[in-house]
């Protein structure tokens, strides 16, 4: 598989995991806390087993920098489809325009320099 695209895939599968981490217990507020303080260090450990590997290959294809902007770009693709599908939440345009100005700022890292 080539080097640009496995680096994205790996980052895409660890953010659903950690995604169940950080914001699946809030479907069960109903169980006690340490329940999901340790739930979510389970479901987060693959999340890092993915996470990491994503990094160490990605690093050299791309910067560092851009690394995290793909972190974070996907992290809110899988975030807006959890909280719909997931939650139950609405995505309001409100939601579509501050990812629309962080898509803008992915832009701006991959593009290089101004000027």
């Amino acid at each position: 598989m080539s080097e640009r695209v496995l680096p994205v895939l790996l980052l895409f599968v660890s953010n659903i995991f950690m995604t169940f981490a950080w914001y699946g217990h809030l479907k069960h507020a109903n169980r006690p806390l340490v329940i999901a303080i340790l739930a979510s260090w389970a479901i987060a450990f693959f999340e890092y087993c993915l996470a990491v590997p994503a990094n160490r290959i990605g690093y050299g294809v791309y910067s560092a920098a851009e690394l995290k902007t793909i972190q974070e770009v996907v992290t809110l693709t899988v975030f807006a489809v959890f909280s719909v599908f997931y939650l139950g939440e609405s995505l309001t345009v409100n939601h579509v325009v501050g990812f629309a100005f962080i898509a803008l700022g992915a832009f701006f890292i991959f593009k290089g320099p101004l000027g």
